[in-house]
């Protein structure tokens, strides 16, 4: 006999048998059916309906409360009281229980009796906890369960689906009165508290489902959306069930049999990841998602990871929640609060209740009334439109299907998608396109990309969801007055044509996930789209350059020395005149912003201002004229002593201190940098050791100024006091000056972005710390943050010459973590390495860093690395990201 069969012949267990024994049975019956689910779900691959799982759960755990209930409570507490009655309510109450769901419970008795069976329900709740069952109970009489649903909207809803266990009809006839509209929260009370409770739930998710770690219950899109309309339902019109919502003109079949499928979407993934966590676990985290997409049957695909898959499913099936349940609640409201009076807009169009609406009932006849839609709406002014109507809404969403490619598309519809975008806020327009369905109909290549993620750290939100991102950064430069961006409201007035970058923020990733390089196909994409579109010729090359090119600035910006004026020169050779200079700087902005929410700080606002500002200079000289760097210098120098002498210092002290400071410092920073430096080096005094910070942007940045004596280990000790203060370093520059004393400088921002650190304070601490030994000083340890251990990069170390000054690159490419730089340093400490510049870049796991270095010789002269010392360093690296550090 199995051991499954075996254990079906014990159980139900005999009244007689001792608890201690009943629990065993009970926790080996709960096991077989855990088991049995699990090899079921196993074997149903990604399309397994879970409802008969999540059934067969919620039947099994009945079998065991209500013999728990039989064992443990006395069917009657005596003088003529009415019987103890037994509720399942929650998610239990509906028969929906995933593997590690709650067993939520209602005990029902009268509160004179409730003192007198408080042992037998504390007997029947441990016999359940004992069996590892989650429960949770109250004890409440009719009287009581009234005042606590008028107390808490949410006992209420959970009382709305209670199931009776053990209850007779009289207990259940007596529970629906306690609960009844015209005691307790009237339908319109209902639905605005569960709306507003909703659109609160949304916010604390940002209002979009696409995290890299969702929520599968309780993000927006989720299965609390889905239980949130029911609820409502049951308020409002008396009934939970969908299907029964068709009848009444709420619910068309096609959004009723949408809402069923992205359930069944939805329920998968819960059930499969309570799996797979072996616990109570509503958010996918990176823990869990490869371990479930294995499990739910995906395989790699080119282009396409399994877990990008299963989570591009989740991302699309949370998008058409969403849409569908936005138009529930507004035929809600109108059940409650009638149709309200017309507002006309146009000849087509009308507001009705603030909501967007077809005046024909027949509409749409064609895409052209489509896009007719989107211009009426963005005629509008914004505070004047609620949304769209929901009739309207699924009017669209019926037509979608028929809505033709561009490719097949007529002239005329060419021209009114053309014309959205050179319209009134026309990023308002393509966001709603996108979000409706329309623009994945339009532009197939977008479909693609909905929903689709990327697994890593960098890309935080879908490739849509991004592209959305980048369009709204660009609609902010428009507007003017966010303090994150300091140039890009002054640039973009100047463009000749602002579809130009739409278009080109449209197409910039619309290619990921085909393999390959996603600029370059994304780059044939919009070239195809444009002559579509009849634009002319040099807009088509415009866009097409825009697309190819999108990551060349902020490249350049950050893995090469924009001081340098042979690298400003090279790259505005390769963007060629100042519109295209324009426009990949905004895309630029746009694009790294709207990657994640964290990445864009006042470091990179000012390193793309300052080669976008340097670029335009090159292209004004023009680039048969070359700027050389010794011309930079001079240039800079005469504009640092105009500052420093429009604060009344004597030239003759100018002079001197700026004869004191190295060369090369003039061609790399600018007169400000320098004028800054200066005044700091006036006010030594007799200190060998002069460290200034000041604030770069409101957004915490600093930049740090370090003269001293140059001895070893200084770079490192300056890099591991930051790393302590809790700054990270974006950028250094290390330079050599007279009398063996260095002048570095330090890009830094806060590793906690709601951290605003002190300049003054910092500029003490580290010069306490220079001022004293430091051999002594080691890296703080730091645990890996969670998220991390799931980004394994394979670390990297490469080393290339660099002919003037004579030097060798070294370039590190590793998984970030906290104190990566301040290990990586004192490995060049130890390894008596001297670091003359670095460039410190971080995008989302992965970090790239470089560094300018050179050995010492035994005469003291800085040498670039041979072989052999390449060699020996890069095994020491190594050795040190795999946590062996010295």
């Amino acid at each position: 006999m199995s051991d499954a069969a075996a254990h079906a012949a014990t159980w139900p267990v005999a009244e007689e048998t001792p608890d201690a024994a009943w629990v065993t049975a009970a926790r080996m019956h709960l096991a077989t059916l855990a088991t049995s689910l699990a090899s079921a779900f196993d074997a149903g691959g990604m399309d397994i309906d879970v409802r008969p799982l999540i059934a067969r759960r919620s039947a099994g755990v009945d079998e065991v409360v209500t013999a728990a209930w039989k064992r443990a409570v006395a069917t009657a507490p005596g003088d003529g009281m009415a019987a103890p009655a037994l509720f399942a309510v929650g998610g239990y109450g509906r028969s929906e229980l995933y593997p590690q769901s709650d067993v939520d419970l209602l005990v029902l008795l009268e509160e004179t009796a409730q003192a007198a069976l408080a042992p037998s329900i504390a007997r029947f709740v441990a016999l359940l906890w004992d069996a590892g069952l989650p429960v949770g109970h109250a004890v409440r009489s009719l009287a009581q369960t009234t005042t606590a649903s008028l107390a808490d909207i949410t006992v209420l809803t959970a009382m709305l689906e209670a199931r009776a266990l053990s209850a007779n009809a009289d207990a259940v006839a007596g529970l629906e009165h306690a609960i009844d509209e015209s005691r307790v929260w009237p339908p319109a009370d209902f639905f605005r508290a569960k709306r507003d409770e909703l659109r609160e739930r949304h916010a604390r998710f940002g209002d979009t489902a696409d995290n890299l770690e969702p929520n599968l219950k309780e993000g927006p899109g989720g299965l609390r959306d889905l239980q949130t309309l029911r609820w409502m339902a049951l308020r409002v019109l008396r009934t939970g069930d969908f299907g029964s919502l068709i009848s009444l003109g709420q619910l068309g079949a096609d959004e009723q049999a949408t809402l069923d499928r992205q359930y069944d979407v939805l329920a998968r993934l819960r059930f499969g990841l309570h799996l797979v966590a072996g616990r109570r676990e509503e958010r996918l985290r990176f823990d869990h998602q490869k371990a479930l997409a294995a499990r739910l049957g995906h395989v790699d695909a080119p282009g396409s990871l399994a877990v990008e898959q299963m989570m591009q499913r989740f991302y699309r099936s949370a998008a058409l929640v969403q849409r569908i349940g936005e138009r529930l609640l507004q035929r809600f409201e109108e059940q409650l609060e009638g149709e309200g009076a017309v507002e006309p807009v146009d000849a087509r169009f009308e507001l009705r209740r603030g909501y967007l609406a077809a005046r024909e009932p027949a509409w749409p006849a064609d895409v052209g009334e489509v896009f007719a839609l989107f211009h009426a709406w963005a005629a509008c002014e914004p505070d004047r439109v609620r949304g769209l109507h929901s009739r309207t809404a699924r009017a669209l969403a019926e037509c979608l299907s028929r809505i033709p490619s561009y490719v097949d598309a007529d002239a005329r519809a060419r021209s009114d998608f053309m014309s959205l975008l050179r319209g009134p806020r026309p990023v308002h327009s393509l966001t709603r396109l996108a979000r409706l369905g329309v623009l994945g109909r339009w532009i197939p290549a977008f479909a693609n990309v909905s929903g689709r993620m990327q697994f890593d750290l960098f890309h935080v939100f879908t490739v849509d969801q991004h592209t959305l991102a980048v369009l709204a950064n660009i609609a902010a430069f428009e507007r003017g007055g966010d303090e994150r961006f300091s140039v890009a409201h002054e640039v973009i007035p100047r463009l000749r044509k602002p579809e130009l970058l739409l278009l080109a923020a449209l197409f910039h990733d619309i290619a990921k996930g085909r393999g390959g390089d996603h600029s370059a196909l994304g780059a044939v994409d919009a070239r195809e789209f444009c002559v579509a579109m009849g634009l002319p010729p040099n807009d088509v090359a415009t866009v097409e350059w825009l697309v190819a090119r999108h990551l060349l600035m902020s490249v350049t910006a950050q893995k090469q020395d924009i001081a340098d004026p042979q690298v400003i020169h090279r790259f505005a050779q390769q963007v060629g005149d100042r519109e295209r200079l324009e426009l990949l700087y905004l895309l630029t902005c746009a694009d790294i912003a709207g990657t994640s929410p964290k990445l864009w700080n006042a470091w990179k606002d000012r390193l793309l201002a300052d080669l976008y500002v340097a670029t335009r200079l090159a292209l004004r000289r023009g680039l048969e004229s070359p700027l050389m760097a010794s011309e930079r210098g001079d240039e800079t120098r005469a504009a640092t002593v105009g500052l420093l002498s429009a604060d009344g210092i004597a030239r003759v002290d100018i002079e001197a201190v700026l004869d004191r400071m190295p060369v090369i410092g003039f061609q790399r920073a600018n007169a400000d940098q320098m004028a800054w430096q200066a005044r700091a080096l006036l006010a030594l005094g007799a200190r060998e050791t002069c460290v200034a910070a000041r604030p770069l942007a409101d957004a915490g940045a600093l930049e740090v100024f370090v003269h001293s004596p140059d001895r070893d280990g200084l770079f490192a000790a300056i890099v591991i006091t930051l790393d302590r203060l809790g700054l990270a370093i974006a950028q250094a520059r290390v330079l050599d000056g007279p009398g063996g004393r260095v002048f570095d400088s330090f890009q830094v921002v806060p590793s906690d972005p709601r951290l605003q650190p002190d300049a003054h304070d910092v500029a003490q601490r580290l010069t306490r710390v220079l001022e004293g030994p430091l051999d002594a000083l080691r890296p703080a340890r730091r645990a890996q943050p969670r998220h991390l251990r799931h980004f394994r990069i394979a670390p990297r170390v490469d080393f290339d010459d660099v002919p003037s000054p004579p030097r060798t690159m070294m370039s590190l490419v590793c998984t970030d973590r906290p104190g990566l730089l301040a290990d990586v340093a004192l490995v060049l400490r130890e390894q008596r390495m001297r670091v003359h510049d670095a460039r410190v870049a971080t995008f989302g796991e992965r970090a790239e860093d470089l560094f300018q270095i050179t050995r010492v010789d035994a005469d003291g002269l800085d040498l670039p690395l041979d072989e052999t010392t390449q060699q020996a360093l890069r095994a020491a690296m190594l050795a040190c990201l795999d946590g062996e550090c010295p």
